[in-house]
Formats: C-alpha cells, structure tokens, sequence
C-alpha cells in the first residue's frame, strides 16, 4: 500500500487505486492515513463528516463508508495477498484504525525525515540536516489534500501539516546558510518573502544572504521594506533580532560573516541579546 496526502490525495495498492470518488469517503480516508497505528474515535470521523451536525443516520451511514473503503482495498489486494482489508482497516473499541506500516504513507516518512534533520541541525551536522530537510520537503506535491474537503478535523491538520512544512523550508535555509550557500539561495528568499511579506525569519535569512552575497544595499532594502509593510499592516516594528542585525549592516560588523553560530541556532537566533 502507498498512500500520499503531501498534495492530491493518493491510495494504490498493487499498483491500483483505492481512493474513492465520493467526498466523505474520501476525508476518511485521509483522516485514517494521518493517524496511521492509532484509533481514531467514530466520535472523531463524524465530527469531521458532519460537524456539529450529524444526521440520526450517521453511524450507519458512517459503517457503510468504512465497508465501502474495505470493499475497494479488498479488491485492489486480491485473492493472493495474506490477510485481508479488516485486517488492514480494523475495527476497535470506540473506532477504527489503518494499520499499515509508517513508509507508507508519506506524511509519516516527512515526520521521520524532519526528525532526522533536526537531530543533525542540533549536533552542528549541517551537510547532513540540509540532506533531510531537502528530502522531506521533496515529499510534497502542492498543498496537502488539496483536492478533498476538510471537515473541522482535517482543516486543523492540514494548518499543522503546512506550518510544519514552511519551519522546515526555514530550518533547511539555516543548514544551506551554514555551509556557504548564500548566492544558491537567492532566488528562492526572494520568492518565500514575497509569499510571505511578514515573516521576519525568513527575511532575516534573505537579508544575510544578500549581504553575504556582496548586495549590501540590497539587504538594506529588504529590511527597509519590511520595516514599512510591518508598520502599515500591523502597526508594529521589527523583532530586535532584526534591528540587531540592520545595525550590524551599517557597521559592517565581522560577525556577519561567520557561517555558523552555537549548535542548533537559527539564522534569527544568532541576533538574539
């Protein structure tokens, strides 16, 4: 079985798909493969099917769901495969459980992936955190479940999928700035800040990059832009982190320079007091 929710939605087994047509099927489906090895309540799935507002025929109509999920595995598996798609999509005391292994799925294989870069990011393992950030993020194919409607279960998973995914992109940056990369990483800051105007980390990293890079100036005038966007729309100055680091600009102070700071510290933490 491989199922992905890093993008569209896609279910195969032997090469076949499983992922039904029909929209609530669909976000059990989902839903099922997020929490892969653990219970989901039929409290939980009705929730994210209906709402606050089931019908009096929701079990039911929910049991007929799970039998429609099953009937499609059964089939995709055959008769020669061991076990069978209870065995798979079992029934628990209170729910349901997908019971595959976690590289299967390829949201448990970015957790893993982000786990293990993370881990090399705190020894001062640099080459090796890019590596698995980079090959995290490389499991994303658009928005997650970008193509099934999110009840109020889906909707919080998918904000957490997506914040984690943007930390990651930023952790992967912090690890590229520490192995010189700077000029590589030009184009893409210039895109991430764009689609994020107000995220003082990532202009911090865009800014040290340009600087880096010999664009003094224009770091300059990245930190000036935000400086205007943050007062307009939110009526706020930037991080000291960030006036740190301006200051640093304008006196050409050698610590810019220095590609690493202490262990596990972020581009943005390194202009902290």
């Amino acid at each position: 079985m491989k199922i992905q929710v890093l993008g569209p939605l896609r279910a195969e087994v032997n090469g076949g798909s499983i992922v039904p047509t029909a929209g609530k099927p669909r976000q059990l489906l989902s839903l099922l493969a997020l929490y892969r090895g653990r219970v989901v309540p039929v409290q939980t799935l009705m929730e994210e099917i209906w709402a606050v507002d089931p019908p009096l025929s929701s079990l039911t109509t929910l049991q007929t769901y799970i039998l429609q999920l099953r009937r499609r595995l059964g089939t995709a598996m055959g008769p020669d495969v061991p076990g069978n798609a209870k065995d798979i999509l079992a029934t628990r005391h209170g729910g349901y459980v997908l019971q595959t292994p976690a590289d299967c799925i390829d949201v448990h294989q970015y957790e893993q992936r982000v786990a293990e870069g993370r881990t090399a990011f705190e020894a001062g393992d640099a080459a090796l955190a890019s590596d698995r950030f980079r090959a995290a993020l490389d499991l994303w194919d658009g928005s997650a479940l970008v193509d099934v409607r999110l009840g109020p279960v889906l909707d919080i998973e998918v904000v957490r999928l997506e914040e984690s995914r943007l930390v990651t992109t930023e952790r992967r940056i912090d690890a590229d700035l520490r192995l010189g990369r700077h000029a590589e990483l030009l184009g893409e800051m210039r895109q991430l800040t764009m689609h994020h105007p107000l995220h003082e980390g990532l202009h911090a990293q865009f800014i040290l990059a340009q600087y880096r890079s010999g664009r003094q100036a224009d770091a300059l005038g990245t930190y000036r832009g935000l400086c205007v966007r943050l007062r307009e729309e939110l009526g706020v100055e930037p991080a000291p982190q960030l006036q740190r680091l301006y200051q640093a600009m304008l006196t050409t102070a050698p610590r810019l320079d220095v590609l690493a700071g202490p262990r596990g510290a972020s581009t943005f933490d390194l202009f902290a007091a």
